[in-house]
């Protein structure tokens, strides 16, 4: 319990900070320290991943449950994606809900709702002492699975938005890549995997990604630059390698301390949100006529998408019949968890002009659910405590 409260600590720390800092330092320095501060989240994030990869078990000869697992996460991401875009529908000039364009714009924009944050979850669940739990394993395979759903997506909505081109054709070749290696090399591999080792490989894996993304927008200008994800390479450079089971304390260490600053730097990763007049940055998207917007109304919107958002999350409760109500419950709760890869839509959006109150709109109900995360991985870790007193007694 803790732990789970310092997490959650960190995260509010730094969700402050990326609005106080801007103010204190000037917005202009600021911007300038937040590539490195980005660098720095991307190595976290692929430390913890590399370390999920390791203890992500598969048994091949049970591939079809997997194909199962991957269409029931499908839907848990697909059911909030589409319900919070036909809400956003729902906001604008009547008019629009026939334009084609607007659609677009929206289910661009709403995609940001369809991920679970991965590393933070993980992180979390392992900490409340749920690692060997059902509900943790069967977590695990669908968040990964999600994510990697929200990857391959964003291709066709990308294309949706600027029309095709070859960059996106390879990043699927990698995406495809990676999941070849995952399945064909799984436990192969030995290497160090000590905490420094691991940090060592999550440097190299961001220094690869960001080294290719900066490269290509140098050749190519930003818009046609190749963004590959640390996430799935990371996860996967776990998978291949062959798991040493036994961590030292000081492994354990390590990995609480990185975990507390990959929550802390998520929070500052954060736009600024106080103070901003979101309705000047709309610009020409059709998605910015739902009209200016009290900070009141924004919030009543929030809470809205938020309720949208984790009701779509809970899908899972629908299957899984041979598991009890509780561990099922505390599964689609243990998926609301929102994080990384759904900021990363936003910040997409962003760079294809979208703005106005829904993107503010969007923006906090993502900073919401992180607030919330704590109290989600305390629901669960006390479900599962019930799971687990209830079989005791049968």
């Amino acid at each position: 319990m803790r732990k789970i409260v310092l997490f959650s600590l960190f995260l509010i720390l730094g969700l402050i900070a990326s609005q106080a800092l801007p103010t204190m330092m000037g917005v202009e320095k600021f911007a300038s320290a937040k590539p490195t501060l980005d660098v720095m989240l991307y190595t976290c994030l692929a430390f913890i991943m590399i370390n999920v990869g390791r203890e992500f078990d598969l048994d091949k000869s049970r591939w079809r449950s997997y194909t199962a697992d991957y269409f029931i996460a499908m839907a848990t991401a697909a059911a909030p994606w589409l319900l919070i875009c036909l809400y956003y529908m729902t906001l604008l000039p009547s008019d629009l809900f026939t334009s084609w364009d607007a659609w677009k714009e929206n289910l661009l924009l709403s995609r940001f709702a369809a991920p679970t944050s991965a590393g933070i979850l993980f992180t979390m669940l392992a900490n409340a002492g749920l690692k060997k739990s059902w509900i943790y394993q069967k977590t695990r395979v669908l968040a990964i699975f999600d994510d990697l759903d929200t990857i391959l997506l964003m291709i066709p909505l990308q294309i949706f938005m600027i029309g095709w081109k070859w960059q996106l054709g390879v990043v699927a070749v990698v995406v495809f890549f990676c999941l070849w290696l995952g399945w064909t090399k799984l436990d192969k591999y030995k290497m160090q995997q000590d905490w420094s080792s691991i940090l060592g490989y999550a440097t190299i894996l961001v220094f690869l990604c960001q080294g290719l993304y900066l490269f290509s927008k140098h050749l190519f200008g930003t818009d046609a630059a190749i963004h590959i994800e640390v996430l799935l390479p990371a996860f996967v450079l776990g998978m291949v390698m062959k798991t040493r089971h036994n961590t030292s304390a000081a492994d354990e260490k390590a990995s609480t301390i990185i975990s507390y600053l990959f929550m802390f730097l998520v929070g500052l990763s954060a736009p600024l949100f106080v103070g901003v007049d979101f309705s000047a940055t709309a610009g020409d998207c059709l998605i910015g006529q739902v009209g200016q917007m009290s900070w009141g109304e924004i919030a009543m919107h929030v809470l809205i998408v938020t309720t949208i958002s984790n009701i779509g999350k809970m899908v899972p409760m629908f299957f899984y019949r041979d598991r009890k109500l509780t561990e099922r419950l505390a599964l689609s709760i243990g998926m609301f968890t929102r994080g990384e890869v759904g900021a990363g839509i936003i910040f997409v959006s962003l760079g294809y002009g979208l703005g106005g109150p829904l993107l503010a709109i969007s923006l906090l109900t993502i900073l919401s659910n992180l607030i919330l995360t704590g109290g989600f991985v305390i629901i669960v870790k006390r479900l599962a405590l019930k799971n687990e007193s209830a079989e005791q007694l049968a």
